[in-house]
C-alpha cells in the first residue's frame, strides 16, 4: 500500500466505470536498463480518486495546512467507506474527524492508565525507598522503646510537659496526637509498614520474577564468539560435547543439548531466595502487625483461693481485636509459693492454677513459674510478679484472723509489707497495737506497742510469742500471684517468617552458575558465569574439564598415510 500527501483536499468515492482504469507503472532507473523488463508485469487499480472541490469551507481554511492521503490499493474500498465519504460529502469527512480525535484522545487516557501501574511499581521497588522505610520502621521502634506504652494521659502530661519539652520541642501533644503511647498499633507505625510491604512487592515483581524466569529459559550460544567472551572460557582441542555433558551432570548440572550446542546450569535455587527472603519479611511484618492490632492483653494480682475470669481481665490492643470463646474460662488460684537462695533471698515463685468452664468443670491445671507460662485456647499465661496479701494469726488461742498486708515505700527494689494488729480499745483516737513487717513470706517481724522489737517468727512454726499480755502466734503467710494474660494471634505468623527467612538466607548463598559449550568439528570451546563464588568458579571449570576424555584417531584412519607414505 502506497501513501501520498497533498494539499488540503476533499476525498470522494467515485464510482464511474471510466475511473476504473489500468495502467502500467514504469519506474525508470538511469542506472539500469532493465528496470522497464523488471516491472512491466505489475498492474494496479484505482479505487480512491482525490479531487480539489473548491468550497466557502475550503477558501476559509486555505490558510490551514490539513494533510490528505490518497491510498493505492488492488483491492476495492470496503463499503463502509463508501458510504460514510459518498453520502454525506465534507459532513461525512467531518464526522471521521470528530470520531479520529475522540479515539485518540481515549487511546490516549488509556495508554495513562496503563502506565500509571508501571510508574507507581518503579517508585516503590526504588532501593534508596526501600532502604529509607527500613530506617524509619527500626526509627520508631526505638521510640516506641524510649517512651513507655499503654500508659494514661496523666502519665504522659506529667513526663513530657510542655514548659519543659524534650530536645526543645517534644511534649505530650506529640505522644498522644500521633499515638505513640501505643507505638505498635499507632497509624503511623502501621503506614510505614504497608508502604515497606508494598516496596517488597513492588521489587520482587518487577525485579526478582524477571530474573528467575530469565535464569530458567535454555539459552543456547550458537557462536563462538560469544562463549569466549562470558567471565570463564577455555578451549578442549579433542574432545566431545556429549562427554562435557556427561561429567557436568555428574557435577549437579541440569544439562541441554541442541545440535552441537549445550547448555547447562545449577543452583537455580539461589534465584528463587531473593524472592523467599522478601516474603519471609513480608510474613514478619503481617505477624507484628496482627499482633499489634489484633491481640489482647491485661494484668491482674490474686491472693491464692481466689479465682478470676479471662474475659474480665484482658482488654483489647487493636481494632482487629475479636474474643474467643476462651475468654469465658474461670481461673483458680490454687496455691502459691516461692523459692528461696541460701542468703534468704527470692529466687523462684510458683502458682497452681486451674482453669474452669462454664460448667464448672476442671479444663487444665498446671503449676506455672517465671519462663514457664500455661498456653490454653490462644490464651498465655505469665508468672510475672508477687505480692503479700495477708498474714493469718491466732490472738490468745482465738481465731484464725487475717490481717491484710499494705506495701510499704521503702528506697531501692526491694519489697517490703506490714500490717497492724489493734490492741485494746479500738475506736479510741490514740490507738495502740502490735506491728508485724515481713520482706517476703518465709519470716515475720513483730513489734510491740512502744515500736521496739519483740521477735520473729515463721508462719506455720506455731511458735508463740507473748506480747504486752497478748498471746499471738504466726499460722499462715497468704501470698498474691501476679499474672500477666495475653493472646496473640501474630506469634505464630512471626515465627514462620523468622524461620522462612532463615532458611531462604542460606539459600542465597547459593551460587547460580551457567555454562556454554560449542562443538566446532574436533573441538569444543567452552564457556561460563556465576553470580557467587568469583574465585571458586574457575577453579571448578578447570577441574571438570581436565577430566573431560580426549579424542584419539583410531589405527584405522592412520593406516592410508603409512600406504601412501
Amino acid at each position: 500500500m502506497v501513501a501520498l500527501t497533498l494539499s488540503p483536499t476533499k476525498t470522494l468515492f467515485l464510482n464511474s466505470h471510466l475511473l476504473h482504469s489500468t495502467f502500467k507503472p514504469h519506474f525508470i532507473n538511469p542506472y539500469s536498463t532493465k528496470t522497464q523488463s523488471l516491472h512491466s508485469s505489475r498492474f494496479l487499480s484505482f479505487n480512491l480518486v482525490t479531487c480539489k472541490l473548491k468550497s466557502p469551507q475550503d477558501i476559509k481554511n486555505k490558510d490551514k495546512k490539513i494533510s490528505k492521503k490518497i491510498v493505492l490499493s488492488e483491492a476495492a474500498p470496503s463499503l463502509a467507506e463508501k458510504g460514510g465519504d459518498g453520502d454525506g460529502g465534507g459532513g461525512g469527512g467531518e464526522g471521521n474527524g470528530n470520531g479520529e480525535v475522540k479515539a485518540k484522545s481515549g487511546g490516549n487516557l488509556m495508554r495513562l492508565v496503563k502506565r500509571f501501574p508501571r510508574k507507581v511499581l518503579g517508585i516503590l521497588s526504588n532501593l534508596p525507598l526501600a532502604i529509607g522505610e527500613m530506617f524509619a520502621v527500626a526509627a520508631l521502634m526505638a521510640l516506641g522503646t524510649f517512651i513507655d506504652q499503654g500508659e494514661a494521659p496523666d502519665f504522659y502530661f506529667q513526663k513530657y510537659p510542655e514548659d519543659n519539652p524534650v530536645l526543645g520541642f517534644f511534649t505530650w501533644r506529640w505522644v498522644l496526637t500521633l499515638g505513640f503511647d501505643h507505638m505498635y498499633s499507632s497509624p503511623v507505625f502501621l503506614g510505614t509498614l504497608v508502604l515497606l510491604g508494598a516496596s517488597l512487592m513492588a521489587c520482587t515483581y518487577t525485579t526478582q520474577i524477571p530474573l528467575v524466569k530469565v535464569a530458567r529459559r535454555w539459552n543456547f550460544l550458537d557462536s563462538s564468539e560469544a562463549i569466549r567472551k562470558q567471565e570463564y572460557s577455555d578451549t578442549l582441542p579433542r574432545a566431545s560435547v556429549q562427554d562435557l555433558g556427561v561429567l557436568l551432570m555428574g557435577a549437579g548440572y541440569e544439562v541441554f543439548l541442541k545440535g552441537p550446542s549445550l547448555y547447562a546450569f545449577k543452583g537455580l535455587a539461589g534465584r528463587f531466595a531473593p524472592i523467599g527472603v522478601h516474603l519471609a519479611m513480608l510474613l514478619i511484618m503481617a505477624g507484628g502487625t496482627l499482633s499489634a492490632a489484633g491481640s489482647f492483653r491485661g494484668s491482674v494480682t490474686v491472693p491464692q483461693g481466689l479465682n478470676f475470669v479471662v474475659g474480665d481481665v484482658l482488654g483489647p490492643t487493636g481494632f482487629l481485636s475479636t474474643p474467643t470463646d476462651a475468654f469465658n474460662t474461670e481461673v483458680h488460684i490454687n496455691r502459691f509459693y516461692m523459692d528461696y537462695y541460701d542468703s534468704g533471698e527470692v529466687s523462684q515463685f510458683h502458682t497452681d492454677l486451674s482453669l474452669f468452664d462454664l460448667d464448672g468443670k476442671e479444663k487444665m491445671r498446671k503449676t506455672i513459674s517465671v519462663n514457664d507460662p500455661l498456653r490454653y485456647g490462644g490464651i498465655t499465661i505469665y508468672q510475672t510478679d508477687w505480692s503479700f496479701s495477708a498474714l493469718q494469726i491466732l490472738k490468745d488461742d482465738e481465731g484464725p484472723f487475717n490481717l491484710a498486708m499494705a506495701p510499704l515505700k521503702i528506697n531501692g527494689e526491694k519489697k517490703l509489707f506490714g500490717t497492724f494488729l489493734p490492741v485494746g480499745d479500738a475506736e479510741s483516737p490514740n490507738v495502740k497495737g502490735i506491728s508485724m513487717l515481713a520482706r517476703d513470706l518465709q519470716s515475720i517481724v513483730i513489734y510491740d506497742l512502744e515500736g521496739k522489737f519483740s521477735g520473729v517468727r515463721r508462719p506455720g512454726s506455731k511458735l508463740p510469742i507473748d506480747i504486752d499480755g497478748s498471746r499471738i502466734v504466726i499460722v499462715d503467710a497468704i501470698g498474691s500471684s501476679g499474672l500477666d494474660l495475653k493472646t496473640d494471634p501474630g506469634v505464630p505468623i512471626v515465627y514462620a517468617g523468622f524461620g522462612a527467612l532463615m532458611l531462604t538466607t542460606c539459600i542465597s548463598f547459593l551460587s547460580h552458575s551457567r555454562i556454554w559449550a560449542l562443538q566446532d568439528g574436533t573441538m569444543v570451546i567452552v564457556g561460563g558465569k556465576t553470580n557467587r563464588a568469583k574465585a571458586e568458579f574457575p577453579e571448578e571449570m578447570d577441574r571438570l574439564l581436565d577430566r573431560v576424555p580426549e579424542i584419539v584417531e583410531s589405527s584405522r584412519s592412520k593406516e592410508p598415510d603409512k600406504v601412501s607414505g
